[in-house]
């Protein structure tokens, strides 16, 4: 089953939780947490999704190469501007538990522009 979602004027993180209920198959009655039974989800219109208070400038990624002096950084801001997909998928992929069905759920979201 497909559930298409609007991200229209709404909050990443509220709909970042309503990604990864869907994408594990919360709702549904034979709910168990030990199999894969989530749906697709197709969100669209994702470039015009808000965030709460200052996250825009202040909110930073970081990332690490291993090596010394590796950490990269990288606000919210520019991150946006280069790939607003990838954004929407690290959150919802944050919100997935940590075990082998999370790389099987998170390739049932698509993100249409």
């Amino acid at each position: 089953m497909k559930h298409y979602i609007d991200a229209e004027e709404k909050i990443l993180g509220r709909l970042a939780v309503e990604i990864a209920q869907l994408l594990r198959g919360k709702s549904k009655p034979d709910f168990a947490p030990h199999k894969d039974g989530g749906d697709f989800v197709v969100v669209k219109n994702f470039d015009k999704i808000k965030v709460s208070g200052k996250k825009m400038k202040d909110k930073i990624y970081y990332r690490h190469s291993g090596y010394l002096g590796g950490l990269k950084s990288e606000s919210f801001e520019e991150a946006f501007a280069k790939d607003p997909e990838k954004i929407l998928k690290r959150a919802v992929f944050g919100m997935l538990p940590d075990n082998k069905l999370r790389d099987l759920q998170i390739k049932r979201l698509k993100i249409e522009k």
